[in-house]
């Protein structure tokens, strides 16, 4: 069977006929060729915010119309579920199912909390886990949603920080990693952030059953204005992060690294001028197991690098405006941007559409 050809199959058994029967004969060629399916965030020309799935060539198969921003997006294949995180900080999320045999759910957040713009689902699909905030007692909490239920939510655990932003399962499909940001935020402040100065940001790994914190790992006391943000699997155990600098910008700490449960975190090294280049910031970090690189953005620097898994090493440069959004393509890496942008590592193709994609980008199918 062709590369991709199994998965297409997978994908459109998940979505359904409905969801087959909604699309344009234009678009269900495009999904039977293309390698890969991705869902992201967008704003449109007139103001409207919505979720969007799309082939790598930036054909958009679907729309789903969100009543705010939206940031990232989470899925489960095999159910068909998908979620739709508010950017922090909203309270209202949508949940929707990708056949389009059920009606959308509009989620709102607890009393006391805001989402974060992050989460997963479970093995099964039968729970979905988001990142809040308490924000009147300035802690991190992991929302717990009954996915047959409605997504209603009955329960909910610490996150083991302050501001915990993403989030992702590990291959023993019990543990959560968790990147707590360290920034402390209030909704009656916007997003302003509130500790600069006492910031504790650190990378907990959880155990989803009970709640309980597995371990909590976290960097130097000089780093703790590098605000972790993002992660991404290595397909074995560990995880790559990606962090956004809040201290001095005569400063110039590295921004990756790479942590596995057991055996602490690793920071990659760089040279201050690669630091500056990227404005201190980057938005968002996916990474290629079997080829063993990690892709970084940054916004603010308009610069997208591939990076050697192992080391850190820069192996490819990319200047994109307003660039942040970042998946595993069918080859190398695909990137979105802000100004309607997908460009591929492998190709160097860019495609222009009319919307502006939103920080993240997820590979469902490929």
């Amino acid at each position: 069977m062709a590369p991709g050809l199994k998965d297409r199959r997978t994908f459109l058994k998940a979505a359904g006929a409905a969801f087959a029967a909604s699309l344009s004969p234009a678009q269900a060629e495009r999904l039977a060729e293309t390698p890969s399916v991705y869902a992201s965030s967008y704003a449109d020309d007139d103001g409207g915010f919505g979720a969007a799935l799309l082939t790598e060539d930036g054909t958009v198969i679907t729309f789903v119309p969100l009543p705010a921003r939206g940031h990232d997006i989470a899925c489960h294949a095999p159910t068909g579920q998908a979620f739709v995180f508010a950017r922090r900080p909203g309270t209202i999320a949508v949940a929707f199912d990708r056949s389009g045999r059920m009606p959308q759910v509009s989620v709102l957040a607890a009393p006391g909390r805001h989402f974060y713009g992050h989460g997963t689902y479970s093995p099964d699909g039968r729970l979905l886990y988001a990142s809040e905030n308490d924000f009147d007692n300035a802690a991190g909490v992991i929302g717990i949603y009954d996915v047959t239920a409605g997504y209603k939510r009955i329960g909910e655990f610490s996150s083991g920080g302050i501001g915990p932003h993403d989030m992702l399962l590990l291959s023993d499909g019990r543990t959560l990693a968790v990147a707590n940001g360290g920034i402390e935020t209030h909704p009656d402040f916007g997003r302003a952030k509130l500790n600069l100065a006492t910031m504790a940001p650190s990378l907990c790994f959880i155990d989803r059953l009970d709640g309980s914190v597995i371990e909590r790992q976290s960097l130097a006391p000089d780093l703790h204005q590098l605000s972790i943000r993002h992660l991404a699997a290595d397909g074995s155990n560990g995880v790559y992060f990606a962090c956004q600098f809040e201290g001095s910008p005569h400063d110039h700490p590295p921004l990756c690294g790479h942590a596995v449960p057991g055996k602490g975190m690793r920071l990659f090294e760089w040279e201050p001028r690669l630091t500056a280049k990227l404005k201190h910031y980057i938005g968002s970090i996916a990474a290629n197991p079997e080829s063993g690189t990690v892709a970084i953005t940054s916004p603010r620097g308009n610069h997208m690098l591939v990076l050697d898994g192992r080391t850190g090493g820069v192996i490819k440069q990319h200047y994109l405006g307003n660039v942040c959004g970042i998946a595993r393509g069918s080859e190398g890496f695909l990137a979105s941007t802000g100004n309607g942008v997908l460009f591929s590592t492998i190709s160097g193709n860019a495609d222009v559409v009319s919307l502006r994609w939103d920080n993240h980008l997820l590979q469902i199918q490929g």
